[in-house]
């Protein structure tokens, strides 16, 4: 049974999908099937991995207010293993529907778990802010990963997060955990930053990953060319950060890059080149 992530904060440039987004095209290069759900009604995930969305169909809009079976709006990506169910513009309308269905929280839920024996991961980019979309996410979730931008403001709102998370595990999700934080647009040379990676350090503890990503100018363009970092540019630093921060992710879930490379490359080796 997969693992499903939810990657949020309801402080908008965090760096929330690109890490989402990023994330989920190493777990795939290193062997991982994942699958991407964009419940952001911006649909910047969608966008950043190369799906047109004035073209769209069918989304996760359709999946949430209609019969759409969630198989039908998957999409496959450029990254071998990594496929997702886009958002447009549609789903800002979303919230509204939620309103007056039953089990509004759940919704979501009842999605994934038609999917979720399908991947090893489903990890689903989260809008800027705690409404009921949001409030899907993590009541459908295993875990919460949450990007923080190395900032003064980051932390004004992290108190709110915690809350609705606690909210959500005590009514909703029991099961609901923190899966991380990880700290975004690091510049180590500035004293702000790192006063406030300390205090979120005091707060979290050892939830915080080792690795910290950078500020990178080839992070802020890959999107604008529908490719993940590992595509855009394998070298930059913040491609490099990445791999690792996956690596470490997967490290936590007792599961080493080395094991994971072996396993694909057993897989690979077992399905005739004409099958796969």
């Amino acid at each position: 049974m997969g693992k499903i992530i939810a990657f949020t904060n309801q402080k908008g440039g965090v760096g929330k999908t690109t890490t989402c987004v990023n994330m989920s095209a190493y777990l795939a290069a290193m062997g991982k099937k994942v699958l991407i759900i964009d419940i952001d009604p911006q649909g910047n995930a969608s966008s950043g991995l190369g799906v047109v969305k004035r073209t769209l169909t069918k989304s996760i809009y359709n999946c949430f207010v209609s019969d759409c079976a969630p198989e039908d709006a998957i999409l496959k990506t450029s990254v071998n293993n990594l496929e997702i169910i886009p958002s447009n513009i549609d789903l800002a309308g979303a919230e509204v529907d939620l309103v007056y269905m039953n089990n509004r929280e759940k919704v979501l839920k009842g999605i994934l778990t038609r999917l979720r024996n399908n991947y090893d991961y489903i990890t689903v980019d989260c809008p800027p802010s705690l409404g009921l979309l949001t409030i899907n996410a993590l009541t459908s979730c295993d875990s919460v990963f949450i990007p923080i931008q190395g900032e003064f403001y980051a932390l004004e709102g992290l108190s709110q997060l915690m809350n609705t998370v606690k909210l959500v595990k005590k009514h909703l999700n029991p099961n609901l955990e923190i899966e991380g934080v990880v700290l975004t647009m690091y510049d180590s040379r500035s004293n702000l930053i790192q006063t406030v990676a300390e205090e979120i350090h005091k707060f979290f503890g050892k939830k915080v990953f080792i690795t910290k990503i950078p500020r990178n100018v080839r992070l802020g363009e890959s999107p604008s060319y529908g490719l993940p970092i590992m595509q855009f540019d394998p070298r930059s630093s913040g491609a490099i950060a990445y791999k690792k921060l996956t690596e470490e992710l997967l490290e936590r879930n007792s599961d080493s890059y080395e094991k994971i490379t072996k396993d694909y490359l057993l897989r690979k080796k077992a399905v005739p080149a004409d099958k796969e």
